[in-house]
């Protein structure tokens, strides 16, 4: 199998103030939906008193990863049985509006 993988190790805390909260969760927004919070309102201090935002200081951590072809034992290898690799990937799919939106779409999402 083909993969990637990483472990990171230490002891997460709640962030307690509301500004670095708040800076956290934006951050995060404009990584996942760069532009998005230009054409957001801003979230409400309820809105952020309600979210969980961990701090984790990274004690270890490690990354694995594997990639090529197959790797068989001589004894499984039979040119009449398919071995190969069969890619996956992740993606972001075309926006789907709210019921109740009266606006198009912004124009950094068009």
């Amino acid at each position: 199998m083909i993969y990637r993988s990483g472990v990171v190790r230490g002891t997460a805390t709640p962030v307690e103030d509301l500004d670095d909260r708040r800076a956290a969760l934006d951050l995060l927004t404009e990584h996942l939906a760069p532009g998005q919070l230009e054409v957001l309102r801003p979230s409400t201090e309820k809105e952020v008193r309600g979210t969980l935002v961990l701090r984790l200081p990274t004690e270890e951590f490690s990354v694995k990863e594997r990639s090529g072809g197959p790797v068989d034992d001589e004894e499984d290898l039979d040119p009449e049985i398919w071995a190969g690799v069969l890619p996956l990937s992740l993606t972001t799919g075309a926006p789907v509006p709210d019921e109740t939106t009266a606006v198009g779409l912004p124009s950094h999402r068009a």
